[in-house]
């Protein structure tokens, strides 16, 4: 067979990456079965490991090239839970009346082969005057420190670059094409630890009750307005995830107490400025009280939109065209390893319907994802045209 008319079937490729049990961080075998595809097929691969974690970064086309587009994705999955919940192997990739069972059938196996199988097709089929780049992980699902940041800071110091990139992960709510990510919210997360004094409940006052103050440290958070919602981003969400005392007496005031807050903020907002809000609301209540509050910050990543424009029009366009919807252009939903790309190139975001993945009986209709890797190959054509 000529290379003109080589196909890649993403169904079956799919099937080969769900039986490689890659739950985060392992390998599982699930990249090198991609780089021993992609580079039997003109890609220059490079593994790009760090910190224990798995990352692979492929290019068709010249290094440094004034037009590469990029896909960006991942192969490490959740634990399967419990296994005897499932009616399918986790790991077997069974396809049965048209839907394909298995971990990552989701998220985000599919994704990764529908636009790997589209990079392979387009390349072999009519070489494009640019570059392909394919950035893939095994760490988007865990701490995610060590992949698509890894693979990133790689490129930079081999002067590796994209011009623009696609994220693969599940996009849509119910239908194939209803929705794309032009932006994500910044997450963060804030743990406080109120320490008063110990005493009888008979006795309040000999005490300092940490409880009574981070009830109503935590009351003020989340009674807080952030915002309304700014022109592409709803309101910003303040969640109490746990309070936690570990006091099994009912008479005794404890003398330690912790709490915890997610928050997920829109673009009025930035890490740092909500950081000094919740020390400042914090100090407050610590004054009122004379029950010392420390407060420790995680931020998960910075909210960041992706402006309406080229690249989302061409995004829309493909997927108007393969599946008759436009989809939104939405900042909806949690985190995804875009927040990293979007400091390297503009990024949108763009896959299949997220209904089950993460649950038991994890699974994707085969059509879907047969519909991903053509809209996937029309947006390399028209990117390129």
């Amino acid at each position: 067979m000529s290379a003109a008319k080589i196909e890649i079937d993403p169904v079956q490729l799919t099937a080969d990456l769900i039986r490689c049990p890659s739950v985060t961080p392992a390998e599982g075998g699930a990249l090198h079965l991609l780089d021993k595809l992609l580079s039997a097929h003109g890609f220059e691969t490079h593994r790009v490991d760090r910190g224990g974690v798995s990352n692979l970064f492929a290019r068709w086309g010249a290094k440094g090239a004034n037009r590469s587009f990029g896909f960006n994705g991942h192969t490490d999955v959740v634990p399967v839970g419990d296994a005897a919940a499932w009616t399918h192997d986790p790991f077997g990739g069974a396809i049965e009346d048209g839907v394909l069972w298995g971990r990552g059938a989701t998220d985000m196996k599919s994704g990764v082969a529908a636009f790997a199988a589209a990079a392979v097709d387009f390349v072999t089929q009519t070489p494009p005057d640019g570059a392909v780049i394919l950035a893939i992980t095994g760490d988007e699902e865990g701490v995610a420190k060590d992949g698509t940041v890894a693979l990133l800071d790689w490129m930079a110091a081999e002067g590796e670059r994209m011009t623009a990139c696609l994220v693969g992960e599940p996009t849509c709510t119910n239908e194939m094409g209803e929705m794309m990510k032009i932006g994500r919210r910044g997450s963060m997360t804030a743990h406080f630890t109120a320490k008063g004094v110990q005493g009888h409940s008979a006795y309040p006052h000999r005490a300092k009750n940490p409880v009574t103050a981070l009830v109503r440290l935590m009351d003020r958070l989340a009674s807080h307005e952030l915002d309304a919602g700014t022109d592409h981003f709803d309101a910003s969400t303040l969640a109490i995830t746990t309070i936690d005392t570990g006091n099994p007496a009912t008479n005794v005031i404890p003398a330690e107490c912790r709490g915890t807050v997610n928050i997920r903020f829109n673009d009025a907002h930035s890490g740092a400025s909500l950081s000094d809000w919740l020390r400042a609301e914090a100090a407050k209540v610590e004054a009122e009280t004379g029950v010392q509050i420390t407060v420790g910050i995680h931020i998960s990543g910075e909210s960041f939109l992706t402006p309406p424009g080229e690249l989302s029009r061409l995004v829309a366009g493909s997927v108007q065209a393969e599946t008759g919807r436009n989809p939104v252009m939405s900042t909806s939903g949690g985190t995804s390893d875009a927040r990293f790309v979007k400091d390297h190139c503009p990024v949108v975001e763009f896959g299949l319907v997220g209904k089950t993945m993460h649950q038991v009986d994890e699974r994707v209709p085969v059509e879907q994802i047969r519909q991903l890797k053509a809209i996937y190959s029309r947006i390399l054509k028209d990117y390129f045209a």
